[in-house]
């Protein structure tokens, strides 16, 4: 620990701690603007400047590591005009209007540090540039006539997105902005994030579906879980008369740190179905509007009589729902009903394999935390660069550090072009490529834990002949596995679709062997699928769905969307109920169709990918006439004499998780 001096304040902090942290930490304010907390420190606006004792000149205090009796001071009369200086400078070098500004009145930070500072007005004439105004993007406007350098953008992109599409083109007063090779945003290799934009300390980057709706004061501010995906980002959802205006990352989220993907920050707010806000039933062949009083009789007065029946109810429920909600889901449709076939929409397929291997070997996955030290990633069967972009970013932003990216998979994706090395496979030769890679290594010598294998050339000649890959690629591939310090596997839909322990027990193996498994370490990681896969697994809600002569089909919807598969098969039972938020197919096909709750006018829990826990809020309130998931589930079961009284968080514990649960 190191004791300095600010502002004859006597402060104590670790060794390496920045002038500007450490001001932090003791509630002292130094005004900043290329600076955030989640970037690497940049010292590029040198608004931050303060003096230091026996120092000749004033330093920027987010470079500046503190020493030993150190002696700050922030508000002397120099520094206060330097800064005014500063300021003035950047406000002169663009065209800064505030007034026609949307982030003017509260939101922009660079006019907030000028009111800091009491200015008015600036005493230096206007650069007068008239750079274009990117509109090419469909979420963001890229207007670098507001832009201040601070560079908080390309950084984010490099540093916490890991995509590096934004960088500086030009010199002096000409340098701007672009993305790639300054192409129109909207043409290149942006993944549409928005981190970007929620980095901006200006109005450069302007949010196009929050662009003057008012400014952060005047919103309620929320903090919740993103249930776009198994990743469960932590969000800040922004609330103005009952209306999500913008939703951004929330920096001390525990699994994301402020990231956000597309799906997470602007899908939500996009929402084109046609919600159902009544509850109908099928009368002369049509749906028509009724009470829930009678929709609720009706379906109670069919369901009841088949309770028992193997052939009576089958039962299927969105895992976007809370897992409170898929606990009651279970207890009433398997428990009471007793219902033969009780499962959940994704039907096992990213979780059934991964947990029938758990529940004989215990947990066996690791937490995202290990993708931050990873020299080695071996993605194998998983397009997180699409399905769980936040993952993805986890790793792609170590690349330039060294990090080895390995991709394996039959098809092509946007990975390819960062990975180091990419293995293009034939599709179900996954058993075959692990057993090769694991004869490779033992075969050399370069195992990390004993395994014998006696017929390793047969195991290495048949992966090349299942995979197409080269016998050459195979073994360097392999040995860059066994040879990685802290090495790391994910795995996909691509492995565990195909419903096979096996399949996940070999991956494990080849684990092990290669150090990224241990008594210290779990560098092996599902990616699973929607926001509560984990949870719908651990209460058995994992089958496939395949009727069998059932009478009648209850499918727990939600907001989520209904697959062509789906809809097919649930489309020829005699009855059929959809618990649903919006206008589908498969509504038009049911019998009784239940409004109900979309994921932001609800709450519950949900377990994301590596186990954690967390709660989500509701944020709005739903329309009159729509109910809660756990109401219908609830009315339903007390129509039908039914008591519900399982609790879900002992329901949960019932079958050992892939994952440690935290």
């Amino acid at each position: 620990m190191v004791q300095i001096t600010i502002n004859e304040k006597k402060i104590e902090v670790a060794e390496g701690t920045t002038i500007l942290r450490a001001a932090q930490m003791a509630g002292i304010h130094i005004p900043t603007l290329c600076d955030h907390k989640e970037l690497t420190p940049y010292g590029g606006c040198r608004l931050c400047i303060v003096d230091v004792e026996k120092w000749r000149v004033p330093m920027a205090a987010c470079t500046l590591p503190v020493s030993e009796g150190m002696v700050v001071h922030t508000e002397t009369e120099a520094i206060k005009k330097s800064r005014e200086f500063i300021l003035s400078m950047l406000f002169s070098e663009r065209n800064h209007f505030c007034p026609f500004c949307q982030v003017s009145g509260g939101d922009c930070e660079f006019q907030n540090a000028a009111y800091d500072e009491d200015m008015t007005h600036w005493p230096i004439q206007p650069g007068w540039n008239n750079f274009k105004v990117d509109s090419s993007h469909p979420y963001f406007i890229l207007d670098n006539n507001r832009c201040i350098l601070c560079r908080r953008c390309v950084r984010a992109c490099a540093e916490l997105t890991g995509n590096f599409t934004l960088s500086v083109a030009e010199r002096g007063a000409a340098s701007t902005i672009v993305a790639d090779t300054d192409v129109p945003l909207g043409e290149s290799t942006c993944i549409k994030c928005g981190m970007c934009v929620q980095v901006c300390p200006t109005g450069a980057l302007i949010d196009r579906g929050s662009a003057y709706l008012g400014h952060v004061k005047d919103f309620e501010q929320i903090k919740s879980v993103c249930v776009g995906c198994s990743v469960g980002c932590s969000v800040n959802i922004m609330i103005r008369n009952n209306h999500i205006v913008r939703i951004e990352g929330d920096f001390d989220g525990a699994v994301n740190h402020g990231l956000l993907c597309e799906h997470g920050r602007y899908h939500p707010t996009a929402e084109s179905r046609k919600r159902i806000t009544t509850p109908q039933m099928r009368k002369n062949g049509k749906l028509e509007p009724v009470s829930w009083e009678e929709a609720l009789s009706a379906l109670t007065d069919k369901l009841q009589p088949l309770a028992g029946d193997k052939n009576g109810i089958a039962a299927i429920a969105s895992t976007r729902l809370p897992v409170e909600a898929l606990a009651m889901f279970k207890e009433l449709f398997a428990d009471k009903f007793q219902g033969a076939l009780v499962t959940s929409t994704e039907e096992g397929i990213p979780t059934a394999a991964t947990s029938s291997f758990a529940e004989k070997n215990g947990a066996f996955e690791g937490k995202l935390e290990v993708l931050r030290s990873a020299d080695t990633v071996l993605c194998i069967g998983a397009n997180v660069n699409r399905s769980h972009m936040v993952v993805g970013s986890m790793f792609k932003r170590n690349l330039p550090k060294g990090t080895r990216l390995i991709n394996i998979g039959p098809d092509t994706s946007e990975l390819d072009y960062l990975a180091s090395t990419t293995i293009t496979t034939k599709p179900g030769s996954d058993m075959a490529l692990i057993k090769g890679f694991q004869a490779i290594i033992v075969k050399e010598g370069l195992g990390r834990s004993p395994m014998t294998i006696a017929d390793a050339d047969l195991l290495i000649e048949q992966a090349v002949s299942a995979t197409g890959a080269s016998r050459e690629q195979l073994s360097q591939t392999a040995q860059t596995l066994a040879r990685s310090i802290t090495p790391v596997i994910i795995f996909g839909k691509g492995i565990t679709a195909q419903r096979d322990e096996n399949l996940v027990e070999e991956i494990y193996r080849l684990a092990v062997l290669i150090g990224a498994v241990d008594s210290e370490r779990l560098g092996l990681i599902s990616v699973k699928g929607e926001a509560n896969s984990l949870a719908a697994s651990l209460l058995g809600l994992d089958t496939a769905f395949k009727l069998n002569g059932q009478k009648a089909v209850y499918v727990a919807l939600g907001d989520d969307y209904a697959s062509k598969s789906l809809i097919e098969r649930v489309s020829k039972a005699p009855y059929l109920v959809a618990q649903a938020c919006y206008e589908s197919d498969l509504t038009e096909k049911a019998d009784v169709v239940l409004p109900v709750t979309i994921w932001s006018e609800q709450e519950g829990h949900y377990i994301n990918l590596d186990g954690h826990m967390q709660k989500a809020q509701q944020v709005l309130t739903a329309p009159e006439n729509v109910r809660d998931n756990m109401a219908v589930f609830s009315e339903v079961a007390k129509r039908a004499n039914m008591a519900l009284e399982s609790d879900w968080q002992e329901a949960i514990l019932e079958r050992k998780s892939s994952v440690s649960l935290n």
